[in-house]
């Protein structure tokens, strides 16, 4: 299974402090890399134009080019880059103003580092399916369109999925580096919701994180025991593997 490919990011925020904050907390994620910085609009521009970035964090509040007037431009100049904005600005017609003009996210300040990691995970699995040479059925188009309705759902535990999370659930100091606590819960909530084994594109695209991700939790879970692991042999190729709570293997056999 081949690697994703790095996510080149260019900040626009003039607050040197929450510049070097952000680009500490992008570059936390895996896969992702701060390609340039800039402290206002106007040399934002400039160094999209340059660097040809795949993702922009943009503030609001800058000199010599506001967030507004930023991303306006980017967007009459037709730059191919998406935009998550990060800033103290709350007010419903800037929020507004933001989304209308594009904007695929929008991160209050301040903010933790979980909500940067889980935006920056679901722009990565977005931007790795739209990556594809292919053509959409409509099944596939409203699973990825709907990845974030899902993933909010799941953060919700119903009193039957109690039990399944308490009993699956692992602190955060016990898991091994590059695994995050919040991310395996979600994942697990999920898993209590569907019905048969699933594969790990099939638990991507339910949380709304790239395959590889998943992948490398759900073989976490499984070598800890705590879900089931059934490898299927297809055909020709490599064996697809398939994970799901024990109770769900027994059903299946």
């Amino acid at each position: 299974m081949s690697e994703w490919r790095t996510i080149r990011v260019v900040l626009i925020e003039d607050d040197p402090m929450v510049q070097e904050v952000n680009r500490m907390f992008v570059e936390r994620v895996e896969g992702f890399q701060v390609v340039g910085m800039a402290a206002s609009g106007a040399e934002g521009i400039k160094l999209v134009e340059k660097l040809q970035p795949d993702l922009v964090l943009l503030d609001i509040f800058m000199p010599v080019l506001d967030g507004i007037e930023t991303i306006r431009k980017l967007r009459s100049a037709q730059a191919p880059v998406d935009v998550i904005v990060v800033t103290a600005a709350r007010e419903t017609d800037t929020v507004r103003t933001m989304m209308r003009s594009g904007a695929i996210d929008y991160i209050i300040k301040p903010f933790k580092f979980e909500r940067v990691r889980d935006t920056l995970e679901r722009f990565r699995a977005n931007y790795e399916a739209y990556r594809t040479d292919r053509q959409w059925t409509q099944e596939e188009l409203d699973r990825l369109l709907r990845r974030s309705s899902a993933e909010t759902a799941a953060q919700a535990p119903s009193p039957g999925d109690a039990g399944a999370l308490a009993s699956l659930a692992i602190p955060q100091d016990e898991l091994p580096k590059g695994l995050n606590a919040l991310t395996l819960r979600q994942i697990i909530l999920f898993m209590t919701k569907q019905s048969g084994m699933l594969s790990a594109e099939e638990v991507a695209d339910g949380v709304g994180i790239a395959r590889v991700t998943a992948r490398r939790y759900l073989d976490y879970l499984a070598k800890q025991g705590r879900i089931a692991l059934d490898m299927h042999y297809g055909g020709v190729g490599r064996p697809v593997n398939r994970y799901g709570l024990p109770d769900e293997q027994n059903k299946q056999k």
